[in-house]
């Protein structure tokens, strides 16, 4: 189920601000984690994953520097993880609540997340990160604010993903689309006429990238994942995989109701004709029902158009925030690059079942997280540090725990290269990255002559064109184990990812933290805290 998150705010201009706080607040949630057939979103017997029972799931709502706690209850028949998407989780790898740096919470138990979200004011999402679990919901919507809070209202939608293969259907705020023949009931969202609305659209589906539009109403792009882009009018939008931004809609036509649209871009939907994501945007009063053909958008395939709208997304350099390095301090044109790893995306058969690779390496996850191995034992008979191939091809595809060192305080640049026919999209979780290029074909050193490295766009996800690449730079100022991942969920699930360890050798706590105290202990560091021969491995997820 490829799903989209947007989130509709109120904008006044002259709305009467809340008074800020000079301190952070600690934010207490609980979540009880169920799977639920009777909401049934799409035609299809398919059990939903919901938080307090609802999908999609509640939204965390919080402040910049706030500390948020969320004890989560597992009453499903299988373990759980959930992660962060786009949280940097400052020193604290320990939260971020992938395989690789946490043991996952067991079935009829419970864990407590305490995270502090600081110096990222924008849009983000939270979902489950264990097997296949994102496709059956278990995702919501997190936002940060600035010290000045105004009111703010939240819509999410993506595709419908049963098993592997193209998704069946686009959900908005986990409902299905106008008039659907099952007659589950549609997103709709209300405005009023001359009001400017502040939109946040993430996709937190499962495969597929999305155009999204509003029939007669242009958007103002305002906010990428916690930047703040210059600012363009667009009558369309390209989101991809585990990507979010912040958009303005002025309530400017006549009173009635008009579309809201998303449908697949960058894939061929000949087959599958139909797919869309419709609700309605309603203004106020209208007992008048939305009337004419949806809005038309692009054509699915025309990589120009996606391309260019993604290049024409730059940083403001203008612009302040609340970081260590606010906007407009600096630029990437004189970073001195550190390392270079380019990284291939593809798909092989190892031992007879089909798995994606990087560098023909297939993740395996190990029993024991990298991180308690790596904070217990230095990683011995768990992982080797460094022998996965970061700018090579291994000759054959195999399976592998690829764990490299990422050097601290300096400047990386990663090359995403898709041999695929279809889209992808990376995340590395711990770090924004600055989008410096994309290109057709096989990237080479030359290709450098091409990036824009004035105002590059700083986020956590970009997306890689089929058969093409994608070049970002990262400052690895941040110790951890950080994952670095397909967003995709089913090169995700079949072993497209891999782990950099940034490490400083300082035990000061303000450096790293150390290990929670309420830290989950498996595999190795369940009974006995030494070094012993390296456990089996298992397919991602597999526990």
């Amino acid at each position: 189920m490829d799903r989209f998150l947007v989130d509709f705010r109120a904008f006044a201009l002259l709305l009467l601000l809340a008074a800020s706080k000079a301190w952070a607040a600690d934010i207490f949630l609980e979540w009880n984690i169920a799977a639920d057939t009777t909401i049934r979103p799409v035609d299809a017997d398919q059990p939903v994953l919901t938080i307090n029972g609802m999908f999609p799931g509640p939204l965390i709502n919080s402040t910049t520097n706030d500390i948020v706690h969320v004890n989560v209850f597992n009453n499903l028949d299988e373990p759980l993880l959930f992660t962060w998407n786009g949280i940097q989780q400052r020193l604290n790898s320990w939260q971020d609540g992938v395989s690789g740096t946490n043991c996952p919470i067991t079935p009829g138990t419970n864990w407590t997340y305490v995270f502090q979200v600081k110096d990222q004011i924008g849009s983000y999402f939270y979902f489950l990160s264990t097997n296949f679990q994102k496709a059956g919901g278990g995702f919501g919507p997190l936002r940060i604010n600035n010290r000045n809070v105004i009111a703010l209202t939240r819509v999410l939608a993506g595709d419908n993903l049963i098993g592997l293969g193209f998704p069946h259907y686009i959900l908005i705020n986990g409902k299905p689309f106008y008039n659907n023949s099952w007659g589950r009931a549609y997103e709709t969202i209300e405005v009023t006429q001359g009001k400017t609305y502040w939109l946040r659209i993430s996709n937190v589906g499962s495969s597929l990238s999305f155009n999204f539009r509003i029939q007669n109403h242009q958007m103002v792009l305002v906010e990428t994942e916690g930047s703040y882009p210059q600012q363009i009018v667009l009558d369309s939008l390209d989101v991809h995989v585990g990507q979010s931004y912040s958009v303005l809609v002025t309530a400017n036509q006549n009173i009635g109701g008009y579309y809201m649209v998303a449908t697949p871009t960058q894939a061929d939907t000949s087959s599958f004709p139909d797919i869309k994501g419709v609700g309605i945007l309603r203004y106020a009063s209208s007992d008048v029902n939305v009337t004419g053909p949806l809005p038309a958008g692009p054509d699915p395939l025309d990589r120009e158009f996606s391309v260019n709208q993604s290049r024409s997304i730059r940083w403001n350099m203008t612009a302040g925030a609340a970081r260590p390095n606010p906007q407009g301090t600096f630029n990437v044109s004189n970073v001195v690059i550190n390392q270079t790893f380019v990284l291939h995306g593809s798909k092989w058969m190892i031992e007879d079942q089909p798995r994606h690779t990087v560098n023909n390496v297939s993740y395996w996850t190990p029993s024991t997280p990298l991180k308690l191995a790596d904070h217990f034992f230095n990683g011995t008979g768990v992982y080797q540090l460094d022998e996965f191939p970061v700018d090579s091809i291994n000759t054959e595809a195999s399976y592998g725990t690829s764990v490299v060192s990422g050097f601290h305080k300096g400047w990386i640049q990663l090359v995403f290269q898709n041999d695929l026919d279809k889209m992808d999209a990376w995340h590395l979780d711990g770090f924004g990255f600055y989008v410096v290029g994309f290109g057709d074909g096989k990237w080479s050193p030359e290709s450098r002559s091409t990036y824009n490295l004035l105002d590059p766009v700083l986020r956590s996800t970009v997306q890689v064109y089929p058969g093409g690449w994608s070049a970002v730079y990262a400052f690895l100022d941040n110790p951890g184990m950080w994952n670095l991942r397909s967003q995709r969920l089913e090169n995700w699930y079949l072993g497209q990812e891999m782990y950099i360890r940034v490490f400083d050798s300082d035990p000061n706590p303000i450096k790293e933290r150390p290990p929670p105290d309420n830290v989950l202990l498996c595999g190795l560091t369940k009974s006995d805290l030494s070094p012993s021969p390296a456990p089996a491995l298992a397919p991602r997820g597999y526990i």
